[in-house]
Formats: C-alpha cells, sequence, structure tokens
C-alpha cells in the first residue's frame, strides 16, 4: 500500500567524536575536532530543511570506549539544539554496547526526549502506521558472525517500511573476508525484507546496491578517504518503491594528496602556484610528497617559498621531502667558501652525499644545513 505522505530520514556514520589526529599541532586537532560536532549541527538543519524527522547513526558515533564525560556530552548537547528531530545512534565497534560502558552510562545519567540509544536487536516503531528501524548494535570490536543475521526473522507489522541498520563490512567488499570481522551480506535486503540497509564503517560514501548504502563520515578525517564529509537523505513514497537516495553536503574540511616532481627554479614556481591555486585553504589540509633533485640554492628557495611560505596558508600541511635530494653546483659551493677548511670540509661532505646510502643522506643535510649558515652570514654581513 502507498503512503499518506513521503516518509524522509538522514543517514550518517563513523562521527567519531573525540578521534585524535596526531600528525597535526594541537591548536590544528582542536579545529578538526570541532568541526565533527559543528557538522552533527549542520545535520540537525538538513533534517529540519528537508522535513525529515529521524537521523540514523550507523555506529562508531565516538571514537573510543573511554571518553571524559564532557566529551561524551558534546554531541548529545548538539543533538538537543534540534528538540524537532528525532537522533538513533547505534553501539559501533569503536564504541561498542558493553555492560556498565559508554551507552550504559549515558542511558543512566539520562538522555534529551529525541535522542534515542539502540543497545537491543529488536524492531522499534519510528512512525506508527509507516515505518519500523531494525537496529543491530556491536558488543565486542571484532565479531565473527552477521551483526544483521537476526533481520531475516524479526516480525513488523505488514505494509510496514523497515530500515535496518549497522555497523561493518559488506561481505566481499575491498578485503578477504576469512580475516575482516563484522561481516555483512549484500542479499540482507533481500533476505529480511528491508526497504533500506543504512551502513557505517566505510568512511567514504557508496552505494552497494538500490536498497544499501554506507552513508560515509559526516566530516573527513583521513587523506585516503573517497566521498567523505557527506549524509545521505532517504525518501519512500510507497514501502515497496526502489528508496530515493540523494548525498548531501555536510563536512566542511579538503583533504588532499599530491606528488610532485621538482627538479629546478621552474617547478618550485610550478608547485607554488598550484597550492595557492587550492580553493578555501585555511579549510584544506594538504598531504605533499616531493621528489627530485635540487641545487642547494634551489633547495633554499624550496624552503623559503613551500615549507615556511604557501604550507602556512592551509589548515595542515604535511611535506614529505624524503625523496627531494640535493645535488651542489660549483656555484654553491663558491657560495660556501672559495678555499681552506671550510671548503674541503663541503667538498667532503659534497663526495659523501655522491656516494649515497644513509651516510649520504646525512651528509647531504649536513651539507645543506652549511649553505645555509653561510649564506645567513653572508646577509648579516651587508
Amino acid at each position: 500500500m502507498g503512503l499518506a505522505m513521503t516518509f524522509r530520514f538522514i543517514h550518517t556514520a563513523d562521527w567519531q567524536i573525540g578521534k585524535v589526529f596526531r600528525f597535526v599541532d594541537e591548536t590544528t586537532m582542536g579545529l578538526l575536532q570541532e568541526a565533527r560536532l559543528d557538522a552533527i549541527s549542520h545535520l540537525g538543519k538538513l533534517a529540519q530543511e528537508r522535513n525529515a524527522r529521524h537521523v540514523l547513526v550507523a555506529g562508531d558515533v565516538y571514537d573510543k570506549e573511554a571518553l571524559a564525560p564532557i566529551s561524551r556530552n558534546k554531541p548529545i548537547e548538539r543533538m538537543r539544539a534540534f528538540p524537532k528531530v528525532q537522533w538513533h545512534l547505534l553501539p559501533g565497534n569503536h564504541d561498542p554496547h558493553r555492560p556498565n560502558g559508554l551507552w550504559d552510562q549515558l542511558l543512566q545519567n539520562g538522555l534529551p526526549e529525541n535522542v534515542h540509544v539502540h543497545v537491543e536487536p529488536k524492531p522499534v516503531c519510528l512512525e506508527p502506521d509507516t515505518a519500523f528501524l531494525l537496529p543491530a548494535p556491536l558488543r565486542h570490536k571484532h565479531s565473527f558472525s552477521d551483526p544483521t543475521l537476526w533481520m531475516d526473522d524479526a516480525e513488523t507489522p505488514a505494509g510496514m517500511i523497515r530500515i535496518g541498520l549497522a555497523h561493518g563490512t559488506i561481505t566481499g567488499f575491498g578485503s578477504d573476508d576469512g580475516d575482516v570481522p563484522n561481516l555483512i551480506s549484500p542479499q540482507r535486503p533481500d533476505t529480511a525484507n528491508l526497504s533500506y540497509l543504512a551502513l557505517g564503517d566505510w568512511h567514504g560514501q557508496k552505494k552497494i546496491n538500490e536498497r544499501c548504502w554506507y552513508s560515509g563520515t559526516h566530516e573527513i578525517d583521513a587523506f585516503d578517504v573517497i566521498n567523505g564529509g557527506r549524509a545521505l537523505l532517504v525518501e519512500f513514497s510507497d514501502p515497496e518503491a526502489t528508496p530515493a537516495v540523494t548525498p548531501l553536503q555536510t563536512g566542511v574540511y579538503s583533504w588532499k594528496s599530491l606528488s610532485e616532481q621538482v627538479n629546478g627554479r621552474i617547478d618550485i614556481d610550478h608547485l607554488e602556484a598550484k597550492l595557492r591555486a587550492i580553493g578555501e585553504p585555511e579549510k584544506t589540509l594538504v598531504d605533499l610528497k616531493v621528489e627530485g633533485t635540487l641545487s642547494l640554492e634551489d633547495r633554499q628557495q624550496f624552503e623559503v617559498r613551500v615549507t615556511e611560505g604557501v604550507s602556512a596558508a592551509f589548515c595542515s600541511m604535511r611535506l614529505d621531502c624524503a625523496n627531494l635530494h640535493a645535488r651542489p653546483t660549483a656555484e654553491d659551493l663558491d657560495q660556501i667558501d672559495r678555499g681552506g677548511f671550510v671548503r674541503q670540509a663541503a667538498d667532503e661532505l659534497n663526495r659523501l652525499t655522491e656516494a649515497g646510502g644513509e651516510s649520504g643522506e646525512l651528509a647531504g643535510e649536513a651539507l645543506r644545513q652549511l649553505y645555509l649558515e653561510h649564506m645567513k652570514l653572508q646577509a648579516g654581513g651587508k
């Protein structure tokens, strides 16, 4: 039978509140952690704008079980601010439901009326005569049984929209099934007569089939995440119809990985221009890998213009110069000294650099530092 009106909800997952970003400084980490909370508020606004009464969070609300009370409560307070939106939270592998654990503590302390924690695998009525939720909470980080299997035998009234909510890896999706915990059958929508299966665990948004999606994380949290920073608006006009699924942008930070060859001043010019062309750099994290060979003079230019210069425009820039080698020219060595013991030291370092190996890398860095010190001395003497 058809519905009296369209039923809508927002599917999100993997908020991982409390996540630590170890490669950035404390200030930047604070910004990234706050962005994960701000994205919850954005989800609430989107739900109101799209007339979606329910937001389903498919696991990993928190990054870990051991969090300070104020950290546990921050996302709850963000959800409290949207009383007309019903929020449905599911324990995942980062925050499984254990006796007297994180979820029991939240429940014991009391939650807002619009925040629901689903710690039992049993049908829950979302809207009378319209929709039921079938949650599959995790009780352990690693389980080798399908957490959605119970849905096949779950009874709900006829004509209802049946929505599965789970956290895990779809069988055959990206890994050797024999080594992966929390495996979920991609046939679950068929075997359990689900109208939709809302999944979490994969941080990039991905469609498995017409009735089964990963929403992706609401704010990107790694350089290898594709199609992150999103949620999904899911709409039904009929319980039997294929749902209309619409991606929604929720995150504000971009994570970009770049690999560049730099072998001279022209390449430095090109790289600097390329980095400066990136829009909204203050909301962008860059993972830059640079390979090539530069003279000592050009290596110093790279340091000034890229390492110390344009990198300051970004929220964060992680720079890998392990394969950016210095190859001193005759002019470079003359800049250090044209004779005497300093030049002899420079020539010996150059010889060791050209010999390669671990000693060569150390010698190359020592030679570069020697060049920099002498350039500073020359500048100070003018």
